[in-house]
C-alpha cells in the first residue's frame, strides 16, 4: 500500500478509480470507512481512504496472447 499526495503521482488513472468505485461499493453496502473525515459520500472517503494508503490492492502485469500459456483444445 502506497499513499498518494497528488493525482499525478497515481502509476494507472483507470485503476485507481476502478478501485475507488469498488470500495466506494462496499461503504455503500455497510462497510466502516478507514478514515476519520467530515465527508459523507461514499465515493469522496473511499478516494481519500486510497490516497492516503490505506486501501489494498494489487497492480497486475497486462496479459499479451503471445505470452499467455497455450491451452489445448
Amino acid at each position: 500500500m502506497q499513499a498518494y499526495k497528488s493525482i499525478e503521482d497515481i502509476p494507472s488513472r483507470y485503476e485507481f478509480v476502478h478501485v475507488v468505485a469498488r470500495r466506494a461499493r462496499k461503504i455503500q453496502n455497510g462497510a466502516r470507512p478507514m478514515i476519520a473525515t467530515l465527508v459523507r459520500k461514499p465515493t469522496r472517503v473511499a478516494e481519500m481512504e486510497t490516497m492516503a494508503g490505506l486501501v489494498e490492492y494489487y497492480h497486475l502485469p497486462p496479459s499479451h496472447p503471445e505470452t499467455a500459456p497455450k491451452t489445448e483444445k
